[in-house]
């Protein structure tokens, strides 16, 4: 089972990597808007989507973590300023967590609760390291 500690610790590992990371430079939502064609979701959107208000845990301008409670369970929602960033968290994500990835953003948390979450986030779930031939993606 994942704990607090764990999650906290993979939320400020992302904080980490995508400081010492190249960035695409420009502001979030900028930078991010090109990718997409428009402005990617935000931690505090994304959260509302599923009803919480995020505790925010990192809040920079190349990454945003928030920490939301709810009925469903307790999961990390990340967002990235760029898809350098999110290839970054992705990298260093430790392959025993699934999470839940979209557009600039990911959310970590057990595999019942993404199973939850997923109905209505949508995204993918990566439920091994993406970086081996086995990665399993459910989308």
């Amino acid at each position: 089972m994942t704990t607090i500690p764990r999650l906290t610790a993979v939320a400020l590992l992302a904080a980490l990597v995508a400081g010492c990371s190249s960035g695409s430079g420009g502001g979030y939502v900028a930078s991010a808007g090109k990718l997409a064609g428009a402005a990617p979701l935000t931690v505090e959107q994304i959260s509302a989507k599923v009803g919480c208000t995020p505790r925010m845990q990192v809040d920079a301008a190349e990454i945003r973590t928030g920490f939301c409670r709810t009925p469903d369970g307790e999961f990390f929602v990340t967002t990235f300023a760029s898809q350098t960033g999110k290839d970054a968290w992705m990298d260093a994500a430790p392959e025993y967590n699934p999470h839940l990835v979209g557009n600039l953003w990911t959310v970590l948390s057990s595999r019942k609760v993404l199973d939850l979450l997923k109905e209505r986030l949508g995204g993918d779930l990566h439920l091994t390291d993406h970086r081996t031939k086995q990665m399993k993606v459910v989308g």
